[in-house]
């Protein structure tokens, strides 16, 4: 079912997600197609669970949208379940970000190259698997939703000094989007 995406300000989107219970195994399905749900009808390649206002450590990722500019997206769609970092490369890249919680704010964000995370997928098979190029951009800026943490947090401190009433029009709910927000 398509869910209200928590714009920044609200609180549940700076607590650090709880773990998801793998016995629950219809709380996943119906949390997962939610997301995939909320995802689609918003037209964005990701979504935590925290920015649908639940605050579980559960991540889609969808760069089948993105194959124009990056063909090597074209079959990428993971769901990512109890989603932990192993290892994150010494080198950086820079990538324009967006966040469906943060509409209409976009900026070049440094984050290290590839990244190996260790997860669940929704057949609940553990995997491990190594992200690179905007593939491990995606990842990355995703659980960091995990963690308490939006993009606007890796901005340098004078950059969001010049977003911040942008910001706090968007905590108060003063924004146009395309899809349907909640500030709480």
């Amino acid at each position: 079912m398509i869910q209200p995406i928590y714009l920044y300000g609200s609180e549940v989107l700076r607590k650090k997600a709880e773990p998801m219970d793998l016995t629950d195994t219809e709380g996943i399905k119906t949390l997962v197609q939610d997301l995939k749900d909320t995802l689609a009808h918003a037209d964005g390649c990701g979504l935590a669970a925290p920015q649908i206002g639940v605050s579980r450590r559960v991540v889609i990722v969808d760069g089948t949208e993105l194959t124009e500019t990056y063909d090597y997206l074209k079959d990428f769609r993971r769901t990512l379940i109890n989603p932990v970092i192993t290892a994150v490369s010494d080198k950086q890249c820079e990538y324009n970000e967006g966040c469906l919680s943060i509409p209409g704010i976009y900026a070049d964000i440094r984050r290290p190259a590839s990244v190996t995370v260790e997860y669940y997928d929704e057949d609940l098979n553990k995997v491990t698997e190594t992200f690179d190029k905007f593939a491990a951009r995606m990842v990355q800026h995703e659980l960091s939703h995990l963690e308490g943490d939006v993009f606007t947090d890796h901005m340098p401190p004078i950059r969001k000094k010049m977003l911040m009433k942008k910001l706090q029009n968007i905590s108060k709910g003063k924004v146009q989007a395309r899809y349907s927000t909640k500030v709480k």
